[in-house]
């Protein structure tokens, strides 16, 4: 969105071209036709209302309120959802906050309700214009994220992870990059969000890195998917600690302050693969100590139990064995499977390949587990538990 864009779409004419254009499927077979039928009522500015109401259409889902929104698809992908937003505004309660990259506002609209002062600001002028906008009540402006602008208590940061469409793991190759953050904002409470898949190991310069962090990692995850990983730093931070938030549904949060002290053995009734946000923080063994379940090897994320946590995705255990093609194949034929999930861990197979390679026919559905333990690989046959009941 450029600023002719902007221009247009906050403008009598463009709020009657964005109403006239969400009167409009705007489909994949009907979108040649729509947009020529609104040029021909709107002139070339319906192409920034046609892009506002898809963007606002993709936006059902991650930002509450979609239809309020002044966006485009790149800024969407960008944008924090409204539930982890809101998370991190709840943590904030009460304090000042300033978003150094607001982008177009969705973290302040979460901190707007949470806090007594939001600033926000943004490189782009046109994004702190649409910041502006979408946030009444929020005083945004432009400047630079490495150039401190206020005194808020606390300070959050979204660096640009991506280079050449490829996700950047390395903090010190963001923009900005981490380290410049810290030094720009030392001593004060800092949120820096980054990808979940960052290379956690060149946060701290006494080990391989580069970076000296020493403050607080959480990983967030919203109904089943990992979101993002924020680094916490400064005074609001509890530096060392690990934490994962699952949001959504039956939602938790766990810390590496929590005990960890759990066995390794054989399968039980069920396997249980935690929320991924447990997995990337490094707090599988945590997990497993508060539900009661163990671990099957050290090195792999599955732990076992004789009951699944509420809400938590299990699988009944019906077969077992060593890994082979031929003991899989057999001992599926055998209980008549058709169709097959494959989850992996620690074993060098492609699911995919060796779904087409078993040449199941069969009219039951099953999921199967393989995973390295020890020095061998495991497969067990099973049924999730979001089944309508449990097979023996």
């Amino acid at each position: 969105m450029d600023a002719g864009d902007l221009a247009f779409l906050t403008s009598s004419a463009g709020q009657r071209a964005a109403h006239d254009a969400a009167a409009r499927s705007l489909s994949d077979r009907t979108l040649l036709a729509d947009v020529a039928a609104l040029r021909r009522a709107h002139g070339e500015g319906a192409r920034a209302a046609v892009e506002l109401v898809r963007a606002r259409r993709r936006a059902v889902g991650k930002l509450d309120d979609p239809e309020t929104w002044l966006l485009d698809s790149e800024s969407l992908q960008q944008a924090t959802p409204s539930a982890v937003a809101m998370h991190r505004a709840d943590r904030l309660a009460g304090l000042s906050v300033h978003d150094v990259t607001c982008s177009v506002g969705a973290e302040l609209r979460a901190l707007l309700a949470r806090c007594p002062a939001v600033l926000g600001s943004d490189l782009d002028p046109i994004r702190a214009a649409i910041a502006g906008r979408n946030c009444p009540g929020a005083l945004v402006f432009r400047a630079d994220a490495l150039a401190p602008s206020s005194t808020a208590e606390v300070v959050i940061a979204d660096p640009a992870r991506r280079a050449g469409g490829r996700r950047i793991v390395d903090p010190e190759q963001m923009l900005p990059p981490l380290s410049a953050l810290l030094d720009a904002y030392r001593g004060r409470s800092l949120a820096v969000k980054t990808a979940p898949g960052i290379d956690y190991e060149r946060l701290y310069r006494n080990g391989c890195g580069d970076v000296d962090f020493g403050g607080e990692v959480e990983l967030v995850s919203l109904d089943g998917g990992v979101r993002e990983a924020c680094l916490w730093a400064g005074p609001i931070a509890a530096c060392g600690l690990r934490r994962a938030t699952v949001l959504g549904g039956n939602g938790f949060e766990i810390t590496s302050a929590e005990p960890d002290d759990v066995p390794v053995a054989p399968a039980g009734r069920f396997l249980i693969e935690p929320d991924g946000a447990v997995i990337r923080a490094g707090l599988v063994r945590h997990y497993g100590f508060r539900h009661g379940l163990w671990q099957l090897d050290p090195r792999i994320a599955y732990l076992s139990g004789d009951s699944v946590p509420a809400g938590v995705r299990g699988f009944a255990v019906l077969d077992e064995l060593k890994y082979s093609e031929k003991a899989l194949r057999a001992a599926l034929r055998a209980r008549g499977a058709g169709t097959v999930e494959i989850l992996t861990r620690g074993a060098a197979i492609d699911p995919d390949v060796l779904r087409r390679r078993l040449k199941l026919d069969g009219g039951e559905a099953y999921s199967v587990v393989i995973a390295r333990i020890g020095r061998g690989v495991t497969a067990w046959v099973c049924r999730p538990t979001r089944a309508e009941r449990l097979y023996a």
